[in-house]
């Protein structure tokens, strides 16, 4: 049998980060066995629809490499592939159920459904529908039907007994039949409910895997006794614990949560997030913990899905961002970097491939690279103080005598790169009988401005070039001379 999952979003926005590991755990459960991954737009809940969504998603499986095998922009043998482009489908299947005796009429207005309500300890809650169309004679639905009634289609719910159901992370579930609502099939508008179109959906496009977020459980003996009324097999369920902020609260949009998109705009790599995202409620049998997509589909296996939440740990993700950044090779790094390096850098004579170069190891975001490079363009102001190195065992006067003496041998260098500027320097530092850091640190300071800075004294001098290179050392020499 080949393995068929989904990815189902509603396009009602941004991709939160629950949403994208089980678009992703869908992708590894099916390429892992060869199968077909599927994307399907659920856009029923019209209400909730946002301009542009559609797009979103289709730029994150592109930008994350899950690509689709079956779905709106490139067909299938299922399709379409979008479920208000189904709409015809689902009224004539609520009807066969209505036929078996598994479905019904319900007629019952806002006003009477509003007077079922009962009121609890949270104020009021609607309590299970109470069957009143159940009842209704043949002749008097088509009564209600003739006369333009609107109405709903419920499923008839059995009242007895209970039914059980498997999952693949939090094994067998039975409930009791008699806790089940008739709950809506079509609503009053003609759509489907979310909960009966995915059935129908499912069966149609042979969907042999349904992977979902945990607070679906509780829905999934509805899903059952559907394809028990219909006489279809079930598909294997696998549904995923949350993903929590801390231990309390869900990961949330409302609550300035971060979204895929708000990640990648805020200088994560793609490949480092969707890495990250992976482990967000499976464990490797090896317990590795970087993978390539391609090594993801090799070592993925259902069995190494935890039923436990997992808590999105921002610390770690960017610690395993700077590991890919640092691991990358040195070309695409740069193609990422390039557009932040020039925000921060706008001197065409800055050589970017060399600043990149000193960037690589240190970055934990690309979006720390504006911040770290400005001082490229223009000198900032800074106090004295930042020549004073404890370690380095430098003072302001040391500092200063040390730049004095760099300014001639400098000056007399004619060939100006990094080999000679270190050897001519190093040289500096043998005849004046000083430590390598009282020479270098007091350098490297005058030429950033900067308690830190990406590179040393070589370096820097080496990119900023000679010319520059002295007039922030001769800058450097009257600070400390006032």
């Amino acid at each position: 049998m080949e393995i068929r999952t989904r990815f189902a979003p509603s396009p009602t926005g941004y991709m939160h980060i629950g949403n994208l590991r089980t678009a992703l755990y869908e992708y590894l459960i099916a390429k892992s066995k060869g199968g077909k991954f599927i994307l399907r737009i659920e856009d029923t809940d019209q209400e909730r629809y946002v301009e542009g969504a559609v797009d979103i998603i289709y730029n994150i499986l592109r930008l994350t490499g899950l690509k689709h095998d079956e779905g709106p922009d490139i067909g299938g043998d299922y399709g379409p592939y979008v479920q208000s482009e189904r709409m015809g489908i689902y009224m004539d299947y609520a009807k066969e159920l209505i036929e078996k005796g598994e479905a019904y009429y319900c007629f019952c207005t806002k006003e009477r459904l509003e007077s079922l309500k009962v009121k609890n300890d949270e104020g009021e809650a609607f309590a299970h529908y109470d069957r009143h169309c159940l009842g209704l004679s043949k002749e008097e639905i088509e009564s209600n039907l003739a006369s333009g009634m609107p109405f709903v289609i419920r499923q008839k719910m059995p009242t007895e007994g209970t039914t059980t159901f498997d999952d693949v992370v939090y094994g067998s579930i039975t409930v009791e039949n008699s806790e089940l609502d008739d709950q809506i099939l079509i609503k009053a508008d003609g759509m489907p409910t979310y909960n009966f179109a995915n059935v129908i959906d499912d069966h149609l496009m042979k969907i042999t895997h349904v992977v979902r977020g945990s607070e679906y459980l509780s829905s999934t003996p509805k899903y059952n006794l559907l394809y028990k009324a219909f006489g279809w097999t079930a598909p294997e369920y696998v549904h995923l614990p949350p993903v929590m902020k801390d231990a309390h609260h869900k990961l949330s949009k409302r609550n300035g949560d971060a979204s895929f998109e708000d990640l990648i705009a805020k200088g994560y790599i793609v490949e480092a997030v969707l890495n990250y995202i992976a482990l967000l409620g499976w464990s490797p049998s090896d317990n590795e913990e970087f993978f390539t997509l391609d090594e993801l589909i090799k070592k993925f296996d259902i069995s190494g899905l935890s039923k436990s939440p997992s808590i999105f740990d921002i610390q770690k993700l960017t610690w395993m961002n700077s590991e890919y950044i640092k691991r990358m090779d040195f070309d695409k790094y740069f193609e990422l970097a390039l557009p932040k390096l020039k925000e921060g850098i706008k001197n065409e004579n800055i050589d970017l491939k060399k600043v990149a170069a000193l960037l690589q190891k240190r970055l934990e975001t690309l979006n720390d690279i504006p911040a770290l490079v400005d001082f490229f363009d223009e000198l900032p102001e800074y106090s004295t103080e930042l020549y004073i190195h404890k370690k380095m065992k430098t003072t302001e006067e040391i500092a200063l005598s040390s730049l004095k003496a760099c300014v001639p041998v400098l000056e007399g260098i004619t060939d100006w790169n990094e080999t000679v500027i270190h050897d001519t320097l190093m040289a500096l530092v043998g005849e004046l009988g000083i430590k390598n850091g009282q020479l270098l640190w007091p350098v490297r300071t005058a030429l950033s401005g900067k308690p830190t800075s990406p590179g040393g004294a070589m370096e820097l001098a080496d990119i900023l070039g000679k010319e520059e290179t002295l007039k922030r050392i001769e800058k450097g020499i009257e600070l400390l001379s006032k």
